[in-house]
């Protein structure tokens, strides 16, 4: 008797996905201009300044392997997906940069961001070169172009709210609101990841369309439990540290959820008098922030799943992904 095949774990899933895009996501950074290529390097986590070889922290790679997982769930091989997984690393890389810049973000993964090692205006050109470097990466397949540019616009839109959302009052943001920042700011890439992939596998249109919406509900998923590792995470998982988004005045979902019940009043106070960011942390928990936070988030994965339910996939390992990357770190 055949011995059944092994099952893997979704980190297993997300390592054979980082191992089979990582040479081709090298190659394409190696082709950029040498000073550029070490800041994009640098921010990979693959080199210091200067360009000294290190093996520093980076991502979880959820963007690349959706992509993979994509090209898997069309029927086709893991290799079909890997453009769409290093041009959506590559757009992923660039957003990051900028964010950094924008939110006056000093650190990145327990190391100084990119614009604190090299200074603004050389981070800002490594993020427009790998902007540049992406869509080029795509460029045999109009239509995936067409479906990265989507994405992107849309990525703009979700950060020009969430910086706008600063400019309010605390209770000047509705859940709403904030659900349809979440789904652009960074659905919109997780969808497009998961679509590519397909696209480049030889999905059908609808299919393509129905993965795209189900990564955004998982996007905004992602984004709900980043929001509450921002407040009550471990620094030593997370790289960020304990109640900084608090500190940071970012309007998250806990935060909104918070302020909506009889103890918004007194949190608002809290959150606008400094060095009471771990009272304003213990008010959230106890008003019903991060429960809610995550009840959302479960939400949005059920209709993610739902729609992942209905596809003819040929991948297990997309459906297993899911629950995982809600439930990471928590």
């Amino acid at each position: 008797m055949t011995a059944p095949a092994p099952v893997s774990t979704p980190p297993q899933v997300l390592a054979r996905c980082r191992d089979l895009v990582r040479p081709a996501l090298r190659a394409a950074v190696g082709g950029l201009h040498p000073w550029v290529g070490e800041m994009a390097s640098y921010a990979f986590g693959w080199c210091e300044v200067g360009g000294a070889p290190v093996d520093a922290p980076g991502g979880k790679g959820v963007r690349q392997a959706l992509a993979v997982l994509g090209a898997e769930a069309a029927g086709a091989p893991a290799a079909s997906g890997v453009p769409a997984a290093v041009a959506v690393e590559l757009v992923h890389a660039f957003s990051l940069l900028h964010d950094d810049i924008m939110d006056g973000d000093t650190t990145r993964r327990r190391r100084p961001a990119v614009w604190r090692a090299y200074g603004t205006g050389p981070a800002v050109l490594a993020g427009d070169a790998l902007f540049a470097l992406a869509v080029r990466t795509l460029a045999d397949s109009p239509g995936a172009v067409r479906l990265l540019s989507g994405a992107l616009a849309d990525l703009v839109r979700g950060q020009a709210d969430d910086l706008l959302f600063a400019t309010r009052p605390w209770t000047g943001v509705s859940a709403r609101e904030y659900r349809v920042m979440a789904e652009h700011k960074t659905g919109a890439l997780l969808g497009c990841a998961v679509a590519l992939g397909a696209r480049l596998g030889g999905a059908p249109e609808a299919v393509v369309g129905d993965l795209d919406r189900a990564g955004r509900q998982l996007g905004v998923a992602f984004q709900l439990v980043d929001d509450v590792l921002g407040i009550w995470g471990d620094p030593a998982v997370t790289g960020k540290p304990v109640h900084g988004d608090l500190r940071e005045r970012k309007k998250t979902y806990p935060v909104l959820a918070a302020l909506g019940t009889p103890a918004g009043p007194r949190l608002a106070g809290l959150l606008d008098t400094p060095g009471r960011a771990e009272e304003a942390a213990a008010l959230i928990e106890e008003a019903g922030g991060r429960t809610a936070a995550l009840a959302e988030a479960h939400r949005h994965t059920e209709r993610a799943e739902a729609l992942l339910a209905g596809l003819p996939l040929a991948s297990a390992d997309l459906l297993d992904l899911l629950d995982f990357l809600v439930l990471r770190d928590l």
